[in-house]
């Protein structure tokens, strides 16, 4: 399951596919959606892609990109899910000038999504350049967000922000549902922690297990055998962004199957766009719900 504070808070801080909408099931309220989500059990699993640049545009283009990215996501439904997040990576702009970024993140939502807790640091040339620490609960009046760093702050977001595991769930409920777009503002405690995004899903057609076989990490895992996957591709904005004039801050795209494992990463800084191939995948034993 990928997504995860965005995967890389935007590569340093330097570091939409268009689609046809298919309306949704009559009847399918946001309370119908949030409820089919909540019945999609995700799989523990552990798994490394390494990234590659792919694709360089304009000026501020990167001259090489290497890194990889570490998912260790373990939990269920009952007790929750927990994230492990590292991604390390190394920019070279040219003319003997690069970067060394390398982010982890922690964090855990209850099964329920009405709370979230989180920590991330980020570093740059191995020093700290954004440290983030906090929690959310969903109230019946919205959100309610805790920070305790950068700075000790409080905020409240609207209630129908989601958080990220909740967000992954959701898409899945709407590809199984045959719907190609989904529109929901995310809260991931990225960047500052104080940050909302507007994000555009774009799912598309199923790709039956007999079709485009995968040669990485995924192939021969018994887990997966036999299972759909989607390609996906969500786009973030600024939450204050005009509709049809906003252009994305960053985008993630991969291969999504029902259980919530991702592959063939595509992820597009706008400057540069990384590939990532995962080159391994440990699927972890799930806990049963008492």
């Amino acid at each position: 399951m990928i997504s995860a504070a965005r995967t890389g808070a935007l590569l340093v801080s330097a570091i939409v596919t268009a689609g046809v909408a298919c309306a949704a099931p009559a009847g399918n309220t946001e309370t119908d959606a949030a409820k089919e989500a909540a019945k999609i059990e995700l799989v523990p699993h552990r798994a490394i892609y390494d990234l590659r640049l792919s694709q360089t545009r304009g000026s501020r283009g990167a001259e090489s990109v290497t890194g990889r990215i570490l998912y260790d996501f373990s939990g269920s439904s009952c007790e929750g899910y927990a994230l492990q997040f590292r991604q390390v990576s190394e920019l070279n702009n040219g003319e003997g000038r690069g970067s060394l970024s390398d982010l982890r993140t922690i964090t855990w939502e209850d099964g329920s999504a009405k709370n979230y807790r989180f920590q991330s640091e980020n570093l740059v040339d191995q020093k700290p350049v954004e440290t983030v620490d906090g929690q959310a609960e969903r109230r019946s009046s919205g959100v309610a967000v805790n920070l305790t760093k950068p700075g000790k702050k409080t905020f409240d977001a609207d209630a129908n922000v989601v958080f990220p595991t909740e967000h992954m769930r959701r898409i899945i409920a709407a590809a199984r549902a045959g719907q190609t777009i989904l529109e929901l503002p995310v809260y991931d405690g990225s960047e500052d922690g104080e940050k909302i995004f507007s994000t555009l899903t774009v799912i598309g057609a199923p790709i039956p297990p007999d079709q485009r076989v995968p040669t990485d990490a995924a192939a021969g895992q018994t887990v997966l055998a036999g299972m759909t996957r989607w390609p996906v591709t969500i786009s973030y904005f600024e939450s204050d962004a005009k509709a049809g004039e906003a252009i994305p801050v960053y985008s993630v795209a991969f291969e999504l199957y029902e259980n919530g494992i991702s592959r063939a990463l595509v992820l597009d800084y706008n400057d540069f766009v990384l590939s990532g191939d995962m080159t391994q995948l440990d699927i972890k034993d799930a806990k049963p719900c008492k």
